[in-house]
């Protein structure tokens, strides 16, 4: 949300304005479910769930905690909102996060189990991930261990080069869709605006779409996107997990834009000198106003980090290369 006192965005879970220490409003919280509901989500499932309780709301859908009837597994019912629901275009959208995601068999990425539809409600079935979410983390720490932000981006990079590989742009990435697992692997997660070759265009040529302060400069102009866009927002990631915010913040969403395309950001060494120079540079090429100048694939942008962590002499190394494959290869993640 934007500060009321000074403008500055925060994330929506803070106390407390990080610029000027003005106390932010409460954002309202939605009661557990109601009875009915919850009757209604079983029966829209076929009684293959138990509903458990609501952990979560976002702009396009509700979560819930659930337990799967015949396995007995914790998984997550991701519910719709029923006025989107009604909306074709955004019925068709919350479909294809489903299908994009399902054509990607990686360890890192995090995959439906399911996709129904009864009436007004639009439902997908996704692994439980038990080590809550990079956005949570940041809510509480601010700014992470350069070690860990090079270990969870590297995985997020290797999980978009698969995706890139084939044909899927994800072009929302963000840390509210970095999940953990309880060993504390990152998995990319929500793939409800992502592009694939396998789709036909579904907004009109020239509406952006993501979240702004994430957006590439040709994401923010509405052009068509390529992988780049996705490690673009990968690099604002690395620099908000570094220092505490994202590169570019305004007033509004369009003032952000005009800033991802016109402006560019401060060195992330000027903003904290004690980041390491060699993880700042990795950070800087991924923010290139120019796709050519980026890291051109997300497994460039991994083994950089890995490398990192090499040279700094980072345990945390082998447990990036654990579960960082080669190409067309898969291996589960692991702790070492």
């Amino acid at each position: 949300m934007f500060c009321p006192e000074c403008g500055t965005w925060n994330r929506g879970g803070a106390a407390a304005c990080l610029r000027c220490g003005a106390a932010l409003p409460d954002v309202p919280v939605r009661a557990d479910a109601p009875d009915a509901l919850i009757t209604a989500l079983r029966q829209a499932t076929g009684n293959r769930y138990r509903v458990l309780r609501r952990i979560g709301s976002g702009g396009m859908a509700d979560v819930y905690l659930v337990e799967q009837e015949t396995l007995g597994r914790p998984l997550v019912l991701k519910v719709m909102h029923a006025h989107l629901a009604r909306d074709p275009e955004m019925r068709e959208r919350f479909r294809r996060e489903a299908e994009a995601a399902s054509r990607l068999v990686h360890p890192l990425i995090c995959v439906p189990f399911d996709y129904g539809e009864v009436g007004e409600m639009v439902y997908l079935i996704m692994p439980f991930l038990g080590g809550g979410g990079l956005a949570e983390l940041l809510i509480r720490s601010r700014a992470l261990a350069p070690e860990r932000v090079a270990e969870v981006s590297a995985q997020v990079a290797t999980a978009l080069d698969h995706a890139h590989r084939h044909g899927v742009v994800h072009r929302d990435v963000k840390p509210d869709n970095v999940l953990f697992d309880e060993d504390g692997n990152a998995y990319l997660t929500d793939f409800g605006i992502a592009t694939a070759q396998f789709h036909a265009r579904l907004t009109a040529s020239g509406r952006a779409m993501g979240t702004p302060h994430y957006m590439a400069p040709e994401q923010a102009m509405g052009r068509t996107l390529d992988g780049r866009a996705d490690l673009y927002a990968v690099g604002v990631m690395m620099y908000e997990c570094l220092v505490g915010f994202p590169p570019f913040d305004a007033a509004d969403a369009f003032a952000v834009g005009y800033k991802q395309v016109h402006e560019a950001p401060v060195p992330v060494t000027e903003v904290n000198s004690s980041i390491p120079v060699k993880l700042a540079e990795i950070v800087m090429r991924c923010l290139e106003k120019s796709p050519d100048a980026r890291w051109q694939r997300g497994a460039d942008l991994a083994a950089a980090l890995e490398a990192w962590l090499h040279e700094s002499g980072s345990a945390r190394a082998s447990r990036v290369r654990a579960i960082t494959p080669p190409d067309g290869v898969s291996a589960l993640p692991k702790t070492l």
